[in-house]
């Protein structure tokens, strides 16, 4: 057990004494490490003594720094065990919706709650072991990101198709008890966990805050792939589900100042509602769930619009995104025409490789891209939607590069997520 180091900060302390890429960290003060949350824990000291295999052989470095100052090491992986996979059965479960053919880490079953510590996936807590709770009171990893779906202990195991899963609700109650925080998602599926289900789910979470930071109602997605025997929303359901939920976003906000209950973006979508202003999602704490990044951009276009008047020479612009969000680009599109003359195309692309029921932008791929643009004129630059690439902006889920794109269209091609990227993309300075 331990980390395989990838690289080296330069000037940093770990360069100083002669740690390399490829050499493996074992231990520190006599801690062995199994993930990077280890080596942060254990390695918080002032005074170190690492333990290193190198060259096939153990090294001991002994290490004096300030409390804040960092060693300068990258690992090849965050976790140095492996990856705790989930032992869930969801009929929902997005992996049950991928296509063969894609990059092996896309049929990962995560449910690892390190990860979850680290970069905030969900997970289910329908895997820890003795172990892990005695490291959780040691270690104190907050906030935790916690999928539910239902606080209802037969419901839950009936979604998770798994008799055994734990009552998440005495495990939230046990990580209370511990300091730590959670964010949740309840995933909705139709008749499933819905209506009442849903008004004992929210209101059984509330009752844990502040313990419960937020709870992030999510409409459960679906592809061509998927073989359940499931369905969509529908705008007029979207619109009773955002009805559903607002009497508790109200009466929490009385009550705490927050709304803790927060529709996930394709909910307003769906239902053709505004999305609600800034203050209502409380610093955005599930922003990376799709949770309030339609405000986000909206409010950041609204602040960059003046400075647009110098566009009038922009040029041939076209922006693509997935189908949902069509509309709402179509009017920023209208505003900059209204603003500056400028034109720009805006073409929402259909997913033919999920199937049409997929909507959402993050989950258009490379080859449906190039297959909609194809033979259109573009103009002098395609921007597509940065969310449609892996966490390092380099490829699709098809594993095509932007370099791809950009020669099976033969025009400039950009990625951007919020507005201010996407007018620098095009040469506005702000």
């Amino acid at each position: 057990m331990g980390g395989i180091i990838a690289s080296l900060e330069p000037g940093s302390i770990a360069e100083e004494v002669s740690l390399r890429a490829g050499d493996e960290v074992l231990a520190i003060n006599g801690h062995p490490l199994r993930d990077v949350v280890d080596y942060r824990f254990y390695g918080a000291e002032e005074s170190l003594e690492i333990l290193v295999r190198q060259d096939g052989e153990e090294v001991i470095y002994e290490i004096e720094r300030d409390y804040d100052e960092d060693l300068g090491i990258e690992f090849t992986a965050p976790t140095f065990d492996g990856i705790r996979t989930c032992h869930n059965h969801c009929p929902f479960c997005y992996l049950k919706g991928m296509p063969p053919g894609l990059r092996p880490s896309l049929y990962v079953p995560d449910d690892d709650y390190r990860l979850s510590f680290l970069f905030g996936n969900f997970v289910t807590l329908t895997n820890l072991d003795e172990g892990d709770w005695d490291r959780l009171a040691e270690q104190r990893l907050s906030p935790l990101y916690v999928s539910v779906h239902a606080t209802d202990l037969a419901l839950r195991r009936r979604l998770v198709s798994n008799s055994s899963a734990p009552d998440v609700l005495e495990q939230i109650h046990q990580l209370a008890a511990l300091g730590i925080q959670v964010h949740t998602q309840i995933v909705l599926v139709p008749g499933w966990n819905d209506g009442d289900h849903v008004e004992r789910s929210i209101a059984d979470l509330s009752a844990l805050y502040p313990a419960v930071q937020s709870i992030a109602v999510v409409p459960v997605g679906l592809t061509r792939y998927h073989r359940g025997r499931l369905r969509l929303y529908t705008p007029g359901e979207a619109r009773a589900i955002l009805a559903q939920i607002a009497p508790w976003q109200a009466d929490f906000r009385r009550r705490c100042g927050v709304s803790l209950v927060y529709p996930a973006d394709e909910w307003y979508l769906l239902a053709g509602q505004t999305v609600p202003a800034a203050g209502a999602y409380d610093g955005f704490p599930q922003m990376e769930n799709g949770v309030g990044l339609v405000r986000l951009f909206l409010d950041e276009w609204r602040d960059v619009l003046p400075d647009l008047r110098g566009l009038q020479d922009l040029g041939g612009l076209t922006v693509v995104c997935g189908m949902l969000i069509a509309p709402l680009m179509r009017q920023v599109a209208g505003e900059l025409l209204a603003l500056t003359g400028a034109s720009v195309d805006v073409q929402p692309v259909v997913n033919e490789f999920f199937g049409e029921t997929v909507t959402v932008s993050g989950l258009l791929t490379g080859r449906d891209v190039i297959a909609a643009l194809r033979g259109r004129n573009l103009g002098d630059l395609v921007l597509l939607p940065r969310a449609m690439f892996d966490a390092a902006g380099e490829r699709t889920l098809d594993d095509l590069r932007l370099d791809d794109i950009q020669a099976a269209l033969g025009v400039r091609v950009a990625t951007a997520g919020m507005a201010t990227e996407l007018w620098q993309a095009v040469g506005a300075d702000f």
